[in-house]
């Protein structure tokens, strides 16, 4: 298997999980500049999104979206226990973790990221990225990860996302249930050895 990533993008979560599940992969990364990977090849024919992550299969074949690619490795390797079982409703609640993080606070933190976002825009969004952590904490308050005392796929991506907020200045301090989180996932060896890999330790 191939990954196409880009450095603390959220093609850190499946790259995570990659290791966490010991699956053999090759990385390729993408310069989402020019859409170009570092092979030469241009990246629209990849995926035509244009964005990572996209894992290649050995057989060629693409998928693309963290939330799909992260449940797609867990199953392969079920020994590894970063995902419930399927049809449980255990793995519903991962699926609504998964949706959340990637609709709520993915896309609300992610508008940061634009360069033009109006300084009114900006505040609205910063306000609403604290009602998101706001949320997380109390969710994960008495909880080592999302789902109780286990890590999962979701936790990759939580720790993810949640690691650009030093980008824009936000304090996790005021979060101190979320700061622990992320130390306890960053403590992690597979989330260690994924930060050298892409350059970011």
């Amino acid at each position: 298997m191939k990954l196409f990533y880009s450095p603390g993008a959220c093609s850190l979560s499946p790259h995570i999980v990659l290791r966490e599940v010991g699956l053999p992969y090759k990385l390729e990364r993408v310069d989402l500049r020019t859409h170009t990977t570092a092979g030469g090849a241009d990246y629209y024919g990849i995926n035509p999104k244009g964005s990572v992550p996209a894992l290649e299969l050995d057989d060629g074949r693409i998928l693309t979206e963290g939330p799909a690619i992260v449940q797609y490795l867990a199953d392969r390797k079920p020994d590894a226990k970063v995902a419930p079982a399927l049809g449980t409703f255990e793995r519903s609640q991962l699926q609504e973790w998964l949706n959340y993080i990637g609709s709520e606070v993915h896309k609300t933190l992610g508008m940061l990221f634009h360069p033009e976002l109006p300084p009114e825009m900006k505040q609205i969004t910063l306000s609403n990225v604290s009602k998101r952590f706001d949320y997380l904490a109390k969710q994960l308050t008495g909880r080592k990860f999302l789902l109780g005392d286990a890590f999962s796929v979701a936790d990759a991506y939580l720790y993810t996302i949640l690691r650009w907020t030093h980008l824009f200045k936000i304090d996790l301090g005021k979060w101190p249930v979320l700061q622990d989180y992320m130390a306890r996932v960053a403590a992690r060896p597979a989330v260690k050895e994924s930060l050298s890999e892409e350059g970011l330790s």
